[in-house]
């Protein structure tokens, strides 16, 4: 070898390790995912993880965050408390996760989210929409937008069009999310000066409604008041309507679903409810959201896909802001402080966090703060109504 190429051979070694003294490798972002895959609260969980992945693929695509790939790591929680909380536990403390996603009912996240809290690790709902998720502590998200919020929307303005001055209340007396929704409903209708004609409940699991219905027909109300998950609200559906009762129905959060044209079918009509994305709006984010989501599972998006893929961006913009250290305790702190302060505007709209209270009064997690759209279904279709 010559004195010149062992000069240039030496000369490429010392620029190769310089370049790499230089560089930070890329890594994989590991966000974890408890979502119910399975059980009745998989109606959801299904449109949840497909709202993920579709935003996870995107943002790969594009090059993922700063060159490192997100990877998404989904577990079934199956709706159940217990499962919840044992996912929570193998995410953060076998997988070390960067962050959570989930879970998906409220019951479920009043019972693991304190897991994550605890573990100073941000957790992120996009489909709890009870009272007092939030307020468990300052590592807690959500851009599923409360009940609280929504409902006196959602009743306003189905009163207006439908001329309602009195309601029947049906609501779940066992459930976080469905109890939550009655208190919500309860205070919008006194708001609003809405007479209660009466107040009937079930329990998850029900299959017979006709009791309770055939009250609420005697009562003769002008609309019913339904706070109910779908495997059950969809049910209810049908019984009110081979028993007569073909008025309006004013759903919570849980029955925004377009499961209700597969599981109620012809007897779906007449369903209103409100929530920060619709089907049917012309945005250029949710128009170009709904037809990839079409075009990669060959079905329509619901309002639960849209969270989660809004949800996705909105943590991809967090993870952007920081500096990935490889020292998980300090990136999931840095994580935290950054979410808090993110902007979005996606399928759901122009979105940014507002910070929530806890129950001794001092400021805790993180709520959305969004405006509710709200639809009625008619022949298989929602239809934005104001």
């Amino acid at each position: 070898m010559t004195k010149q190429s062992l000069f240039r051979m030496t000369l490429a070694i010392l620029l190769a390790a310089l370049c790499a003294a230089g560089t930070v490798a890329a890594a994989d972002l590991k966000i974890g995912a408890a979502e119910a895959l399975s059980g009745p609260a998989g109606q959801y969980g299904q449109s949840i993880r497909n709202g993920f992945q579709l935003a996870a693929d995107e943002i790969n695509a594009a090059g993922g965050v700063k060159g490192n790939k997100v990877v998404l790591q989904v577990e079934d929680e199956q709706g159940k408390k217990e499962e919840a909380i044992d996912v929570f536990k193998k995410l953060i403390f076998q997988d070390k996760v960067l962050m959570l996603f989930g879970p998906t009912l409220s019951n479920s996240a009043q019972a693991a989210d304190p897991i994550a809290q605890s573990a100073k690790v941000v957790v992120f709902g996009t489909s709890n929409t009870a009272e007092g998720i939030t307020s468990i502590g300052d590592h807690v998200f959500r851009n599923s937008v409360t009940e609280a919020d929504v409902l006196p929307v959602t009743l306003s303005v189905a009163a207006k069009n439908a001329k309602i001055k009195k309601v029947a209340v049906l609501y779940g007396n066992d459930d976080v999310f469905t109890k939550s929704g009655y208190d919500a409903f309860k205070k919008a209708l006194d708001d609003l000066k809405i007479g209660v004609t009466t107040t009937e409940t079930f329990a998850k699991g029900d299959v017979d409604f006709k009791a309770q219905l055939t009250k609420i027909k005697a009562s003769n109300p002008d609309a019913i008041v339904l706070s109910a998950l779908i495997a059950e609200g969809a049910p209810i559906m049908v019984q009110a309507r081979q028993l007569g009762i073909n008025l309006p129905f004013i759903g919570g959060n849980g029955m925004n679903s377009v499961k209700i044209f597969d599981l109620a079918k012809d007897k779906s009509d007449n369903l209103w409810v409100g929530s920060p994305w619709a089907l049917s709006s012309q945005s250029k984010e949710n128009q170009r959201f709904v037809a990839s989501y079409k075009q990669k599972y060959q079905a329509d998006p619901d309002q639960f896909a849209a969270q989660a893929y809004d949800a996705m961006h909105i943590a991809a913009q967090a993870i952007g802001k920081i500096k990935l250290s490889g020292n998980l305790e300090a990136d999931r702190k840095a994580l935290r402080d950054a979410m808090a302060t993110v902007s979005w505007t996606g399928a759901t709209g122009a979105f940014k966090f507002r910070r929530a209270m806890g129950a001794d009064g001092k400021p805790a997690g993180y709520d959305a703060q969004q405006t509710a759209i709200v639809s009625v279904t008619r022949g298989g279709k929602y239809e934005i109504k104001r």
